[in-house]
């Protein structure tokens, strides 16, 4: 089977302080109230492992994750989450620094991963599209 690798980065100024912003960035059910056509759920014995479901009816993707490093001190923070399969593999990753402006945070998102069934000639305009919905979404999570 083919995959493509889709790699992007985004970064973006919200008006919110950084606690904040990473406390709604590690609510991982929360996702679902900023990011189109998803939900969240997050494996009871398991805090660190969750499923994104995006997509509508038959078109609806599977992203199981799991958490591999978090910290944040207060002001700064690093997550990393491994795509686990059976759809997606890679790693996405995000970083809260505090903005130039009081109560701005800057966030950093970073996804590098596996697309089943993509020809590899597709992966920057994957890549360009996820960069958008990511932005996009980043804006609804600050509202």
């Amino acid at each position: 089977m083919s995959h493509a690798k889709v790699v992007f980065e985004i970064e973006r100024t919200l008006p919110l302080s950084p606690g904040e912003a990473w406390e709604r960035l590690v609510d991982w059910p929360g996702h679902g109230d900023w990011v189109p056509m998803t939900r969240v759920e997050v494996d009871a014995a398991d805090p660190s492992r969750f499923v994104a479901w995006s997509g509508v009816g038959p078109l609806t993707l599977e992203d199981r994750m799991r958490v591999a490093e978090q910290h944040f001190d207060g002001e700064s923070g690093a997550c990393r989450v491994v795509k686990v399969g059976p759809v997606l593999t890679g790693e996405a990753s995000f970083t809260v620094q505090p903005g130039a402006e009081p109560d701005t945070a800057v966030v950093v998102w970073r996804e590098d991963v596996a697309v089943p069934h993509l020809p590899q000639f597709l992966s920057p305009v994957a890549a360009a599209a996820g960069k958008v919905l990511f932005g996009w979404s980043l804006k609804r999570m600050a509202r």
